[in-house]
């Protein structure tokens, strides 16, 4: 059976994940294989985002893309001079998750969703991570540092202020 890069690429994910939680993989080689992923299958984001499937796919796409330019940024010297270049694809593509994200909670208008702070070990995280989980979509969990996100989720009443740990602890308190 012939498979789209979308679908090539959601399965890719799926594999490295499960690949990542038998501990397979470290938390660089997870990002690595990602990121060799989508250039290994040319592909891009939706331009319209007009249902759940494509949302989250260009969030997992942004989100690859902003988290290998982090790592690529972590990796050299802060006197580095490509160290803030990095950073700042890093940042761009946090953003652009951060509007898919938003879409996203638009399309499932706010349903089906729990949101909490997560317990972390940095302390710049600490209060300001957020995870989103869509109950009805199995393992996709989503996070965010915004704080435009927080209110909306607040706004609709589906954000609990109470910690929890993680569904996926073990990564996000993975340093690279």
């Amino acid at each position: 059976m012939v498979r789209n890069k979308f679908d090539q690429f959601l399965q890719n994910r799926q594999n490295l994940i499960d690949q990542y939680k038998k501990g397979d993989l470290t938390k660089e080689e997870f990002i690595e294989a990602n990121y060799r992923c989508i250039n290994a299958l040319d592909i891009k984001p939706f331009q319209k985002i007009d249902n759940v499937k494509k949302a989250i796919y260009n969030y997992q796409y942004y989100n690859v893309l902003a988290k290998y330019y982090q790592k690529r940024a972590h990796e050299l010297s802060k006197r580095h001079g490509a160290r803030e270049d990095f950073l700042e694809l890093a940042n761009h593509y946090y953003s652009k998750k951060d509007n898919v994200t938003v879409k996203l909670l638009k399309l499932l208008d706010y349903t089906g969703i729990e949101a909490y702070f997560v317990k972390v070990q940095s302390p710049n995280l600490k209060k300001k991570l957020i995870e989103i989980v869509l109950i009805d979509y199995e393992n996709v969990i989503l996070h965010t540092k915004s704080e435009v996100i927080l209110n909306l989720l607040m706004s609709e009443k589906v954000f609990s202020a109470d910690e929890r740990k993680s569904l996926v602890d073990s990564y996000i308190n993975q340093k690279y």
